[in-house]
């Protein structure tokens, strides 16, 4: 008999409180790109009828998760992947339901050879947030670290 692992989703979703209360949507997660959607939500809405900027924040940052954990969850035994820093802009509006694309800014084998090296890098991923007519309505830059385990 074989087991299946959880996927990604299922791993942050039932281990990330903040991911099951925003009912973030885990569309697609590999080593190349995640792609998460937050639903449209009244309760997590603004002023201006679209989901509340934290809310966007999260479901961006959270991407950003996934691809790291994609990308580097091999390495989990010897790193702690933590988010350094982030920055977000906000371009348009956004309204109804909104999905997150997320992509490393620097190959894995890169930020991986820096670790086999005893550094600790850092790296960084790129988040679109687009609404469903396909408009970027935000973009989200997060600087990751491998922490190496004591």
């Amino acid at each position: 008999m074989s087991e299946t692992l959880p996927s990604i989703g299922e791993l942050l979703t039932a281990t990330v409180p903040m991911v099951r209360t925003l009912n973030l949507e885990y569309v697609e997660t590999s080593a190349e790109h995640a792609v998460l959607r937050l639903p449209d939500q009244p309760e997590f809405g603004n002023h201006v009828g679209g989901p509340h900027a934290g809310a966007m924040f999260t479901l961006a940052e959270s991407a950003s998760g996934a691809i790291v954990l994609a990308a580097f969850g091999d390495q989990l035994s010897r790193a702690v992947p933590l988010p350094v820093r982030a920055e977000i802009d906000f371009k348009k509006v956004a309204k109804g339901m909104v999905t997150a694309t997320a992509r490393l800014g620097r190959p894995a084998a890169e930020v991986i050879a820096e670790l086999d090296e005893g550094r600790r890098p850092e790296f960084p991923v790129h988040v679109a947030i687009t609404r469903e007519d396909g408009a970027v309505t935000g973009e989200m830059a997060v600087i990751w670290t491998l922490r190496p385990q004591s």
